[in-house]
């Protein structure tokens, strides 16, 4: 049975260290190595204020909107854009497609990279040119060209999606953390479902939205400090040898003895997130039942693709809707106990799925009965999601991987993304072939087969994590130590006795 170790919510940061300190294993002393300045020093970004760590998750966030946004805003217009160039509907379907393949490609290059290099000039170099590209999007006269920027825009896009959780694992301890990961999960949530319904104002002119917003964007980045803690070391090694090159001329920071070789660099930055979606079972799961999560979010975002997806053939074609109105209805605990809502989400994701396939085709059954439906679908996508960032208050694979979480949420991204690019190509194949009910009635199945994946963390995620080489299981050490001090406080009262 699992224990809360930090039920404080307000427990210092010191005492969190010192706890640290306590049960992790003593590093081998180099006075050549740079530490922190203790553990209240200021440079660490974990020591600075709450007002502007918390506007640094802002900031974060407002990214991540950005990106997420520009996923879907183009969807209201693809079939305009398809007119335009003279091509087919399903050619046209491919703006959407295209961004999402970038964004399974950019993260195996930006998680890994922003813990080689840092965060802050990887989110303004790549922001810079996703501005640039996205210019070139309103002013081409090619479709090739089009889709061509739409890829690159997923690709630079998907690096401030994952260097915001970086930035949040960064600034924020344990028992804080997963408050700023529950605005990013709901912040990441917004942007593909606002997408859609600003571009039917904008039309054709959302990519002049999305240019705005990255503007903004890259304006505001360019006052966010770097936070990586490796990189901050690197620099403070790098003054104290030229303050003094004689004396400290074998001072060293950590990640300065890190490898650059080419195959160092690909072993860290490509290979690594493959490698553990390979040998971690608990991120292959995760992966596996957030993608197909991902991908029924995605093709219910694509609800102006003709007859094409389970919402809009019931809210337009039975119900004989508008498409705007259609559109409407779019401390170190541990891990184990931050999987209850994607317990939970399982279970009302395959409940969401059934209800709204098998009430919203017949003409009899009330509109609004099918559309609650879409709430606890959306309800259940955003529970499922927690398995990638939040579950109540902490994160689970943030935490579960910690020194690797970029590398595994790159691993993780790039699947989902791929999930979400492929579902609007074949949703409407399926339906047409299938039906709605037979086709709803699949992927309710198949999200049946899924729903125990968080029930079997729950109960078996210890053993597994035991037996990882990348999950450092700090609440595992922490419960060993926490049993070895309770055993030896019984021992020297029974002495005393």
């Amino acid at each position: 049975m699992t224990q809360r170790f930090f039920p404080r919510p307000n427990v210092a940061m010191g005492e969190l260290g010192l706890m640290a300190l306590r049960f992790l294993p003593k590093p081998n002393t180099d006075p050549n190595l740079v530490p922190w300045d203790g553990l209240d020093d200021p440079a660490n970004p974990q020591n600075w204020s709450f007002g502007f760590k918390v506007w640094l998750t802002a900031v974060g966030n407002l990214m991540t909107f950005c990106c997420t946004f520009a996923s879907s805003a183009p969807s209201s217009s693809t079939a305009t854009i398809a007119d335009e160039f003279h091509v087919g509907r399903e050619i046209g379907n491919l703006i959407l497609t295209v961004f999402l393949v970038g964004f399974t490609v950019g993260p195996s290059f930006w998680g890994p990279g922003s813990e080689l290099v840092g965060r802050h000039h990887i989110s303004i170099s790549t922001f810079a040119l996703y501005i640039l590209l996205n210019i070139g999007q309103v002013r081409t006269n090619s479709m090739t060209t089009l889709l061509v920027t739409r890829f690159l825009c997923g690709f630079f896009a998907s690096a401030p999606l994952t260097n915001s959780i970086g930035i949040i694992a960064d600034l924020w301890d344990p028992v804080n953390r997963g408050i700023a990961m529950s605005v990013f999960t709901a912040t990441a949530f917004l942007g593909p479902a606002t997408g859609p319904v600003v571009a039917l104002s904008a039309g054709a002119g959302s990519f002049l939205v999305i240019i705005i917003l990255a503007g903004v964007c890259v304006l505001l980045s360019l006052f966010v400090p770097e936070t990586s803690a490796p990189v901050l070391l690197a620099r403070k090694a790098n003054r104290l040898r030229g303050a003094d090159p004689v004396k400290n001329k074998d001072i060293y920071a950590e990640s300065e003895r890190v490898s650059w070789t080419p195959n160092a660099v690909l072993e860290r930055t490509i290979f690594r997130p493959f490698k553990m979606l390979l040998v971690e079972p608990i991120l292959l799961l995760a992966t596996i039942y957030v993608a197909l999560a991902y991908g029924v979010m995605y093709a219910s975002m694509c609800h102006l693709l003709p007859k094409s997806e389970a919402v809009p053939l019931i809210f337009i074609r039975t119900r004989h809707f508008s498409v705007s109105s259609d559109g409407l209805w779019h401390g170190f605990p541990p891990v184990e106990e931050r999987l209850y809502s994607a317990m939970v989400g399982g279970s009302t994701l395959v409940i969401g799925i059934l209800f709204l396939c098998w009430s919203g085709t017949y003409e009899s059954v009330p509109w609004w009965v099918p559309g609650l439906s879409t709430i606890l679908v959306g309800l259940a996508i955003t529970l499922i999601f927690t398995l990638h960032c939040t579950c109540t208050r902490y994160t689970y694979l943030v935490d579960t991987y910690l020194k690797y979480a970029a590398s595994a949420l790159a691993a993780h991204t790039i699947i989902r993304s791929l999930a979400g690019a492929a579902f609007p190509l074949f949703s409407k194949q399926m339906f047409v072939k299938l039906g709605i009910n037979w086709a709803d009635t699949l992927l309710g199945g198949i999200a049946l087969i899924l729903a125990p994946i968080p029930f079997l963390f729950h109960k078996y995620g210890q053993r597994i994590r035991a037996s990882s080489y990348f999950a450092p299981c700090l609440d595992l050490k922490v419960a060993e130590f926490l049993k070895e001090e309770k055993s030896a406080v019984a021992q020297v009262a029974t002495q005393t006795v």
